[in-house]
């Protein structure tokens, strides 16, 4: 494990730089757009986007569907989408400068790569669902709300990592 660590340290860049790095480009998008970062939202137009493909007139007629639906304009045509769009694509670019695109699943010896994937989809459907029902996730509701010195993103914050440390006590075997 410590030879892995040796290993990566001059793969992966310092934590805090990459905080400090992070803020400097919240600030930069609310400059430019005059908004903050987000990442769900654009799941979100995605969703739309295929349940309207697939089924126009529940799209129309649903309460939830139809509020993205009611301009001209297609729900793919979002800001966020083309953010989402840019971080994976940032994402690709990163890997390949450092040779580090491949497939794996990263796990801990104690369990498999099959729960593994299990275990992140099952976090990946609550997280999105939460995301949904506090009306945005950890860049938009947390990172930007606190930006804006807005009381619900540090609620927001509190709340997603109060959270994950509470429930990591239960999950931690999976891990160390």
């Amino acid at each position: 494990m410590k030879k892995a660590e040796n290993q990566n340290r001059h793969i992966y860049w310092n934590p805090y730089f990459g905080g400090f790095l992070l803020g400097l480009l919240i600030l930069f998008t609310f400059y430019i757009t005059g908004r903050g970062l987000g990442a769900s939202g654009a799941l979100k137009s995605s969703v739309v986007t295929v349940v309207n493909q697939v089924s126009p007139e529940h799209s129309e007629t649903n309460a939830y569907y139809s509020k993205f639906l009611k301009d001209s304009n297609s729900p793919m045509n979002n800001w966020l989408v083309f953010e989402a769009l840019g971080v994976i694509l940032g994402a690709f670019l990163s890997g390949a400068l450092t040779g580090r695109i491949q497939w794996q699943t990263q796990h801990s010896p104690k369990i498999t790569a099959r729960r593994r994937l299990v275990f992140a989809l099952i976090g990946g459907l609550l997280f999105g669902f939460g995301a949904q029902i506090a009306r945005g996730c950890t860049s938009g509701a947390a990172l930007s709300g606190i930006s804006m010195m807005a009381t619900a993103g540090f609620i927001s914050m509190l709340t997603i990592f109060g959270t994950g440390y509470l429930v990591a006590y239960f999950f931690r075997k999976n891990w160390i």
